[in-house]
């Protein structure tokens, strides 16, 4: 078969990366322009670079604290759901229940919902039934990192899943035979093969945490709010703040691109494992 002209390829995945990248470049245009400069004829190329709006959101105590709680709740939301989801699929994978399928199915429900439909009953469970005296889980990370495992568990399970059932049982039957303990089947037979699936999991579940705002706009005050929703308080009666939100949306950008540029020969390794049985 001819191969077609890799020259055309090649100009158009360039042109496809352009489309795809313009925006974030657009994104930092804006957040390197003064107000005054931002309803003015725009420029595609920067010839002055105006770097007060940075300044300004490194120097505000209450966007370094939003920062650092979203670090925590995802990095922690992200943690708990990988390691469930794990356990969960091992199960899952490994032992013949009744209504496997229909558990499977009913986890993915709560992910295809749209997160509107929880506001009211999260609110009122962390408000009304999970109070301890006068702490609720209201306004609080450890309520948020939990808030989120109702949506990032469920994908956490679907992921994972393929990657379990990738890995034959025959490997398990061999361990308990040499007289491995199901505990050691599982940290050092089973975790060391599904670290690629693992580390994939990780990463999309604490980027949905990282970038999530309805929930945290709803569910939070001032101690726990995120960087996401601090957006928000820039959408004034008296003006929109293009500059500092630009700013801010590059913040939130940088974390997921560091972790993914580390981890990123896991990604397709981990998504295409256990796709194909012989």
């Amino acid at each position: 078969m001819q191969r077609g002209n890799p020259w055309l390829y090649m100009l158009f995945w360039v042109f496809v990366s352009f489309l795809t990248l313009f925006p974030i470049y657009w994104l930092f245009v804006i957040s390197v322009k003064p107000a005054v400069d931002l309803f003015s004829t725009p420029e595609i190329l920067l010839k002055d670079i105006y770097w007060q709006n940075y300044i300004d959101v490194l120097n505000d105590r209450t966007l370094r604290s939003y920062m650092v709680n979203s670090l925590i709740i995802s990095s922690g939301n992200a943690l708990l759901c990988t390691t469930l989801g794990f356990f969960a699929c091992y199960a899952l994978s490994r032992y013949d229940m009744s209504g496997k399928e229909s558990i499977f199915f009913w986890t993915i429900t709560n992910r295809m919902a749209p997160p509107a439909v929880f506001l009211l009953p999260l609110f009122l469970l962390m408000t009304q039934v999970y109070r301890f005296g006068d702490f609720t889980l209201l306004d609080t990370r450890i309520g948020m990192i939990l808030v989120y495992c109702t949506f990032n568990l469920p994908f956490a399970i679907w992921t994972l899943r393929p990657t379990l059932d990738g890995i034959p049982k025959e490997l398990d039957e061999a361990a308990y035979v040499d007289g491995a303990s199901p505990w050691k089947v599982i940290t050092e037979v089973v975790f060391p093969l599904c670290r690629p699936g693992l580390a994939v999991t990780l990463i999309l579940t604490w980027v949905f945490a990282w970038n999530e705002y309805l929930l945290a706009a709803t569910l939070t005050n001032f101690n726990a709010r995120t960087l996401t929703t601090g957006l928000s308080e820039y959408v004034t009666t008296t003006g929109t703040e293009w500059g500092i939100m630009a700013a801010i949306s590059m913040f939130t950008l940088i974390p997921a691109l560091i972790v993914f540029s580390l981890v990123q020969k896991h990604i397709v390794t981990g998504l295409t494992f256990g796709a194909v049985k012989g």
